[in-house]
Formats: structure tokens, C-alpha cells, sequence
């Protein structure tokens, strides 16, 4: 099931919002199959794509890597490109950028490098499970049948558009939004019981609690009601897994946070029906955990089941949101620091409070611009503009360095009618002090990118 980002607008509120109102702006929403060592290795499923790489054009060597941006690397990524589908940067129908798509190459994964914060989230939540499938290694590129339709979400949701969504080739193949877009196709290899486990992709906001990477874990129980065909009473069959899936969710919160006070909130997601959220009391406050629900008999029909006999629950939850509260990490950014004084604070299988090692000063800087072409008369582009397009671009240019964007100003002129945006950026290092020359020079590239990539005039 579709799991939430870190902040508190996960995925499962969000589509119900933007299912409701579909103006609004989708910001929460795997190819070989592995286990964990004492677990089996699967057989490849039949791959729609080739495996080969073309990362050669739209460079992005001036963008600071994740080992530049800290003062000592005490742990590497690299790159397997042998088995990872193919990302054309210079296709019309890509629009992933450069940053993004070396991300995908990186291996080994956060979640799979002890004693990295997630690593630890994902293996405590795994201890949980006990006799359940741990599926970490599926391929981030999807078809996008799979990360939508196999999922009921419907053909015109705004969480398709390429405002939100990541894609190889728009509109067949995209990089996953969720780990539930291998749902379906476990389901039909045969896993009644799993959790999977991958990073997933989502154009985003800018801030301490948004990242275009995060990281998501899924969990499905098939359950077999008619071995005799001794009940036959839908409503029954829902009451009796809704009971398990809450027991289950209501323990795990137990297992991670300790005594906590759980309650449920009823929601809509199209995937699930009922649909809950569950949230504790943490901290003198009610915190969201995951969200979940009962699988959609759809799904399950296209599984391969009858559901006169089955149904199934599900849930998905984000690794940072978890690690963030309980590992008290204030910046997303900081999971993917290789910085010695983050790494070293950490044991495996250990949940230990982060003690900040630097706070240095951020630096802001506006940028001001028409989102409409007066001379063109193209009144219509402020339609089409959106801050997504902006934010990737930003970070492309400097990358981990800007901390949060935000929209501090907006007015439509009075007599030529054009819409104008003022943004802050806020550019901060986690990991040393910043030179006004150099936050100089990325604000200009800045502006060049700007006046050249997006249909705007800047101010």
C-alpha cells in the first residue's frame, strides 16, 4: 500500500484531498525480486525493459555530489548499471533530471547499509513480521499500469501529470511513486504474506521534511475465509480482517514507540476500502504513523483470487517519517550525508537520539519572475506553471545546499493582468559554512536556468 513522506501530508490524505479536489497538487503518494539472507531468492519476472544506461547527456558535473557536499566521507555509493533499466535524459518524454537519475544507480540502498538510520527502521519493523516475504531489491522503474491502474487510481488524476511524477518515458514507464506498484504483481507470483521495501520518487516541495528520494515499506496479508465454505458473510469477512489489521498495526506501534495511545481515523484511498489512518500520541501531540486498509476486491480479482474466499489487508508506511521522530533527525537531507560524525553516531539494530554536530548559518536569496510571456500575449502560461518545475531545476543547480523554497510574494498586476511569484531560497550546508561568493554564483545560475528552461521572465 502507498505509504507517506516524513512530514505529516502523507500519501493516503492526499488522495483523498486531491481525488476530491483534483486542482491540488499530488505530494504524497519495483525487475528482480530479493530477499534479505535468511530469506529465498525468486526468479526474475519477465523485465518489459533493457537493461543499459544513457546518463551521458544533460550533465550534471557541476552539482555537488553527496560526497562533496560533507568534510569526510566514512561510507560509498557506486553504481551497477547492469541492472538498472535505461534512463534517456534526452528524451522529449523523459523529464527526470540529472540529479535525480544518478540517485537511482546508487547502490547499496540507505535501507540496506547498517547502521544507517533506515536500515534499523526497516529491520525492526521486519522483526515484527516474523514468516512474512522481505522484498528489497525491486527495480525503482515501473510501467506505469503498474504504479496507477493495477492500484485503481483513475486515468485522469492529477497525480499522473508530469508536474508530480517522474518519467523514463511519459506516459508508459515512470519511476515508482510507491512501493505499491509491485502489489499486484507479488500478489500474482504468489506472496500472501510480505513487506517490500524500496526508495520511491515524487516531485516535491523544498523543505527540512521534503525529499524528490524517499523511502517506503509496504505490507499485504492475504487471508483464506472459505476453506470450508463456512462463512459466507461479506461485512463478516471485512469485520474480521479489519480487527487482525488493526491488532497487528496497533502492536508494531507498541513494538517502535513503546506504550503509545493509538487511535484510528477513517479516510479514502482508492485502493482500499474501509480506509484508516493510524495515529499515536506522541510527544503531547497526535502523530500520523501509516495508513491502511482493506484491499479493494479488484485487486485482488486481478491477483487471481476469488474473492468469495479471500481478502486482504494492507499498509505502507515512510522509513524517514519513522526515523526522523524516532531518531530525532531535524533535516531529510541528513539520511544521505557519508559524513563520519552522522554515520558514527549509530549502532545496528540501535535507536539513538542524533546530537547535531554543526549548525551553520543559512543564506537566503529571492528570485522574482513573470510566470506569463507578455510579449507572446500568453496570459494562459500562468496556468501551466508549477513550483514542481522550479524545485527541480533548484536543485539541480545547488543540489543539497538549498534547505527550503518558498513562495513569499504573488500579486497580478493591475493593468497587464500578469502573475508574478517571488520565491526564497534558503541555501544552508549541513555540513560547513557557505561563501557569499559562492552562494553569488549559484543564485546566477539560477537565474540563467530560470530565464532559459522555464516559461517565465524573470524580474
Amino acid at each position: 500500500m502507498a505509504t507517506p513522506t516524513p512530514s505529516s501530508r502523507h500519501l493516503f490524505k492526499s488522495l483523498a484531498r486531491r481525488y476530491q479536489a483534483r486542482h491540488l497538487r499530488l505530494s504524497e503518494l519495483t525487475s528482480s525480486l530479493s530477499y534479505s539472507s535468511h530469506h529465498h531468492q525468486w526468479p526474475n519476472n519477465d523485465h518489459p525493459i533493457p537493461a543499459t544506461l544513457n546518463l551521458a547527456s544533460k550533465s550534471s558535473a557541476h552539482l555537488p555530489t553527496t560526497a562533496s557536499l560533507n568534510t569526510t566521507a566514512a561510507f560509498s555509493f557506486s553504481t551497477d548499471a547492469s541492472t538498472t533499466s535505461p534512463i534517456n535524459l534526452e528524451s522529449p518524454n523523459c523529464n527526470i533530471p540529472p540529479h535525480i537519475a544518478d540517485r537511482v544507480l546508487l547502490t547499496p540502498k540507505l535501507y540496506q547499509q547498517p547502521p544507517h538510520p533506515l536500515c534499523t527502521i526497516k529491520e525492526k519493523i521486519e522483526t515484527f513480521f516474523p514468516g512474512f516475504d522481505y522484498v528489497d531489491s525491486k527495480d525503482p522503474i515501473v510501467k506505469s499500469t503498474a504504479n496507477f491502474d493495477s492500484l485503481l487510481i483513475p486515468p485522469d488524476h492529477v497525480s499522473r501529470s508530469k508536474s508530480d511524477t517522474y518519467y523514463v518515458d511519459h506516459p508508459d514507464v515512470c519511476l515508482r511513486t510507491h512501493t505499491s506498484a509491485h502489489q499486484l504483481e507479488l500478489l500474482k507470483q504468489g506472496h500472501k504474506e510480505f513487506l517490500c521495501t524500496g526508495d520511491v520518487y515524487r516531485r516535491d516541495d523544498i523543505d527540512k521534511s521534503h525529499y524528490p528520494i524517499f523511502h517506503q515499506m509496504e505490507g499485504v496479508k492475504v487471508f483464506d475465509l472459505l476453506p470450508e465454505g463456512t462463512m459466507s458473510d461479506p461485512e463478516q469477512n471485512v469485520e474480521l480482517v479489519m480487527e487482525d489489521l488493526k491488532k497487528t498495526l496497533e502492536g508494531l506501534a507498541q513494538h517502535l514507540f513503546g506504550p503509545v495511545e493509538c487511535r484510528w481515523v477513517e479516510e479514502y484511498f482508492p485502493f482500499t476500502h474501509p480506509s484508516l489512518e493510524l495515529e499515536i500520541w506522541y510527544q503531547d501531540d497526535w502523530m500520523e504513523v501509516l495508513g491502511c486498509g482493506v484491499m479493494q476486491p479488484k485487486i485482488l480479482q486481478d491477483a487471481g483470487y476469488d474473492t468469495t474466499k479471500h481478502q486482504a489487508w494492507a499498509f505502507g508506511l515512510g522509513l524517514e517519517r519513522l526515523a526522523m521522530v524516532l531518531f530525532e533527525i531535524p533535516d531529510i537531507r541528513l539520511f544521505w550525508s557519508q559524513d563520519e560524525r552522522f554515520w558514527n553516531q549509530f549502532q545496528p539494530g540501535e535507536i539513538t537520539k542524533f546530537q547535531p554536530y554543526s549548525k551553520y548559518p543559512p543564506c537566503f536569496k529571492d528570485v522574482s519572475f513573470w510566470v506569463d510571456d507578455a510579449a507572446a500575449g500568453d496570459h494562459e502560461a500562468a496556468k501551466n506553471f508549477h513550483v514542481n518545475e522550479l524545485n527541480d531545476l533548484l536543485r539541480q543547480v545547488g543540489g543539497d545546499l538549498i534547505e527550503a523554497v518558498e513562495l513569499v510574494d504573488q500579486f497580478t498586476h493591475p493593468k497587464t493582468n500578469r502573475e508574478s511569484h517571488c520565491y526564497r531560497i534558503t541555501y544552508r550546508s549541513m555540513d560547513r559554512s557557505l561563501t557569499n561568493q559562492e552562494i553569488d554564483a549559484l543564485q546566477e545560475q539560477v537565474r540563467d536556468k530560470i530565464s532559459n528552461q522555464l516559461n517565465v521572465e524573470l524580474r
